[in-house]
């Protein structure tokens, strides 16, 4: 076996790429590396929140309709820290202030509470969709990133060939390996990334159809108590 190949094998492992690396591109994967990280605790993060909140939503909702009194609901339910139960509690606060008192305005009224749960529910994505930017964010600029360090390194990599005078193989292959491996690293960072905000953006927009589906049930049931209102 060739000792000079089982050398440059040893110098081509991440770890030794990385401290072989120029401080430039240290810095470069450093920061993909942080940037992954964080991607992927993002990832579970809303992985579990998005699942436990259409699950309890599915509760709730089904709850609601099962309901025969909607005050004893409201009583046992309004303090429930859920997009579907803010919803809820905004339509009858609205439905509370709009018919106190004598005579009502039936068409405003309804159009009153179109708008409070309509709010609620564009509140309730917001808070859901949060931290999504961080996502797409990591998606469109880690590879720009790592493709930053490729090019860094690769100029530091014939920096070196002329300073040598040498162009042969040994030379040149651990300068771009660190070059490329900067890609690597930003693909790795950015490809879970993109693949994540797909996916969980598709999720917040199946939830604020539910919310929305929610409300507009909710709706219909306080206009027809308004249609039986003298």
């Amino acid at each position: 076996m060739n000792p000079v190949f089982n050398m440059d094998a040893a110098t081509m492992s991440p770890v030794a790429l990385f401290i072989q690396a120029d401080f430039v591109v240290k810095i470069v994967m450093g920061g993909l590396l942080i940037a992954s990280i964080w991607t992927w605790a993002l990832i579970v993060a809303f992985w579990r929140r998005l699942g436990t909140t259409r699950r309890e939503m599915t509760r709730f909702d089904r709850a609601f309709w099962q309901a025969e009194d909607i005050d004893v609901f409201y009583k046992a339910e309004s303090g429930r820290d859920l997009p579907s139960a803010r919803v809820f509690v905004a339509g009858v606060k609205e439905w509370r202030e709009s018919t106190v008192g004598g005579g009502i305005d039936k068409a405003g009224t309804r159009e009153r509470l179109a708008t409070a749960m309509g709010a609620a529910v564009a509140n309730e994505i917001d808070k859901l969709s949060d931290r999504l930017n961080i996502l797409a964010t990591i998606g469109s600029v880690a590879p720009f990133v790592g493709l930053f360090g490729t090019v860094w390194g690769i100029m530091r990599a014939f920096t070196g060939i002329a300073s040598a005078q040498n162009s042969s193989l040994a030379v040149v292959a651990p300068g771009i390996a660190e070059a490329l491996f900067a890609t690597a690293i930003g693909l790795f960072a950015a490809i879970p990334a993109v693949i994540a905000y797909n996916r969980f953006s598709h999720g917040v927009n199946r939830i604020e159809a539910q919310l929305n589906r929610f409300a507009d049930g909710f709706h219909a049931t306080l206009s027809r108590q308004l249609d039986a209102a003298r």
